[in-house]
């Protein structure tokens, strides 16, 4: 298939276009700056210029291509209305492009917030609607395009996508920990992550291409459940410091935009996931990375991204 790439050079969306590729699929991969671009060229994948706020140049790669897949956002946390609105703009504009192809259309959400007091499943509908809730209540605009003849497949990542070299939520973590001196947890800690290794993450999303039936569920999700308290402990470990409880109303001042999460329960299964599409997590864990080191080298200048 010939598939367009939103987030393509990003930290998830560049490890689905090398999954993609070594399948043989063809890629056209979305690019707001030269250096994106010539890092997808130099991989073999076409190139269409552009960003989230460029809708025409949405539907400009979405024009010829046989899917799409959208893993691009821009993770404003301090004005998470910037980003809400961009991410519910996009998901219009590819599901207008769209619609009446049947095309598969595969989308990033996340697990994280679904329910609380047990892991989230597939099952569980998203209780975020509206442009004004998390992610702009984009999944649940994307699932409605099935009833517009388009092959929308919700691609649910843990919260942690974890790697080496990942600048995401555990690398915030690991940069607090350096800059206080302490490695925290908020409350108890026993509240629990879910967690997934990109290499993994990435050969679902192109599973789910290759079989997913419009309407799909899929939890990106390797680890169920991993107590904040025990990822404290192991980069503790990893960078020496003493590893202490943060009090929940002073999260945010210690471990800055992430304080916002860490004390949240956002666990999640992929059970029905791995049993109906095939798919065994092989990658490390998410504390076998932090033991091995990969959140304590630089890391490379980057927001936190979904693609």
């Amino acid at each position: 298939m010939r598939v367009f790439v939103t987030g393509a050079s990003g930290w998830i969306g560049s490890a689905v276009v090398d999954e993609l590729l070594g399948a043989g699929h063809q890629v056209v991969g979305l690019a707001r700056s030269g250096a994106s671009a010539r890092s997808l060229e130099a991989k073999g994948a076409s190139v269409q210029r552009g960003d989230l706020d460029d809708l025409d140049s949405l539907r400009a790669g979405t024009r010829g291509a046989d899917a799409v897949i959208h893993l691009a956002n821009k993770h404003d946390f301090q004005n998470p209305a910037v980003s809400n609105a961009a991410e519910r703009g996009a998901v219009q504009a590819l599901g207008e492009a769209l619609a009446g192809s049947n095309r598969p259309f595969l989308f990033a959400a996340g697990a994280a917030g679904l329910v609380q007091g047990r892991p989230a499943t597939e099952t569980d509908v998203s209780p975020f609607y509206g442009a004004d809730s998390m992610r702009g209540g984009a999944e649940n605009l994307a699932l409605e395009f099935v009833d517009r003849s388009v092959g929308s497949v919700s691609v649910r990542f843990a919260p942690t996508v974890h790697g080496h070299r990942d600048h995401g939520f555990i690398a915030a973590i690991v940069g607090a920990a350096k800059s206080t001196g302490v490695s925290g947890y908020v409350g108890d800690g026993a509240n629990r992550w879910a967690a997934v290794h990109r290499a993994d993450a990435a050969r679902l999303v192109r599973l789910g291409l290759e079989q997913a039936a419009p309407g799909t569920v899929l939890h990106a999700v390797a680890e169920e459940a991993i107590t904040t308290r025990a990822i404290a402990e192991a980069i503790g470990s990893g960078l020496g410091l003493p590893v202490e409880p943060v009090a929940p109303d002073a999260a945010e001042a210690h471990f800055g935009f992430i304080g916002r999460f860490f004390g949240f329960e956002m666990s999640a299964s992929s059970a029905a996931t791995q049993r109906l599409f095939g798919w065994t997590p092989t990658g490390p864990t998410l504390l076998d990375d932090i033991a091995a080191g990969a959140y304590f080298e630089p890391v490379r200048a980057g927001s936190v991204s979904a693609g």
